[in-house]
């Protein structure tokens, strides 16, 4: 699969793991649909500026959108699932997610 078309499908991955449409999203990043559509079919190659632009609206980083799919290792997970925690900080109410979903998945261990 080429660069366009794997690019597409991711971005197209992560709007619709948010619940969006292409329109909503095209709203959000300030594109027309057309060029939304364009893009996650692989037919247009994106440009940075259009990137950033989807990028703000997905609310992820560039890492997240090129990472592969690839299993990482558990070790490479932990370091990933800290890291992640630290940007939290003290936010009560994310850590309070984090307690919850890590004790739920922690049930019947």
């Amino acid at each position: 699969m080429g660069i366009k078309k794997e690019l597409g499908k991711k971005i197209k991955k992560v709007r619709l793991s948010r619940g969006y449409t292409q329109e909503r999203l095209s709203e959000m990043a300030e594109i027309t649909q057309k060029a939304l559509s364009s893009i996650e079919v692989g037919e247009n190659f994106i440009t940075a500026e259009t990137l950033d632009k989807l990028l703000s609206a997905l609310k992820i980083t560039a890492e997240e959108l090129f990472a592969t799919d690839d299993v990482k290792d558990s070790a490479e997970l932990l370091k990933l699932i800290n890291r992640n925690i630290a940007q939290i900080g003290n936010n009560p109410e994310k850590l309070e997610i984090i307690y919850n979903l890590t004790r739920s998945l922690t049930k019947n261990l």
